[in-house]
C-alpha cells in the first residue's frame, strides 16, 4: 500500500479490551494493530453493504443447536424448505449426544439471505448462529 494513501487515526479503548485485542492480534498472526483494525473495518463495511442492498451474495450460515429441543428440527426444516432456492447445500455434524452443528451454504439476494439467517439463528434451541457473506462480483 502506498504511503500517500494511508491516513493515521487514533483510537481509544479500555485497557482490558486492548489487552484482549492484542491477544487476538497475536493469535491471528498480525504484525501490527493497524493491520487488524483494517481487517475489522473491511469486515464491518462488507457486512453493512450486503445488509443495505439487493446484490447477489453467497456465504454460509453456521448453527449450533440442541437437536432434542422441542420442534426445533421441524421449524428449521420448514424455514429451509420455504427458502430452498437460496440454499445450495447443507451439512450436519453430530457434536455429541445432544448437540449438532449445521453448515448451510447459501446464495441469493442479500435481503433474502439476511432474512433466512435471522429466522434460523433466532430459533429457540439454537445456542449460536452466525452468517458469513461475500458479494458475488461479475468479472
Amino acid at each position: 500500500m502506498s504511503e500517500s494513501t494511508l491516513k493515521r487515526i487514533g483510537i481509544s479503548m479500555e485497557n482490558g479490551l486492548l489487552k484482549k485485542f492484542d491477544h487476538l492480534i497475536q493469535a491471528r498472526g498480525y504484525e501490527t494493530r493497524s493491520e487488524a483494525v483494517r481487517d475489522l473495518v473491511r469486515d464491518a463495511l462488507l457486512q453493512h453493504i450486503w445488509e443495505q442492498n439487493e446484490d447477489i451474495v453467497a456465504g454460509t450460515i453456521v448453527l449450533f443447536y440442541n437437536h432434542s429441543h422441542k420442534h426445533l428440527l421441524e421449524e428449521m426444516t420448514e424455514i429451509q424448505h420455504g427458502m430452498h432456492a437460496n440454499i445450495l447445500a447443507t451439512t450436519h455434524f453430530h457434536l455429541d449426544h445432544d448437540n449438532c452443528l449445521e453448515l448451510i451454504v447459501v446464495k441469493g439476494k442479500a435481503s433474502d439471505i439476511q432474512t433466512l439467517s435471522h429466522q434460523l439463528t433466532s430459533l429457540k434451541g439454537v445456542s449460536y448462529g452466525t452468517f458469513t457473506v461475500a458479494p458475488i462480483t461479475a468479472h
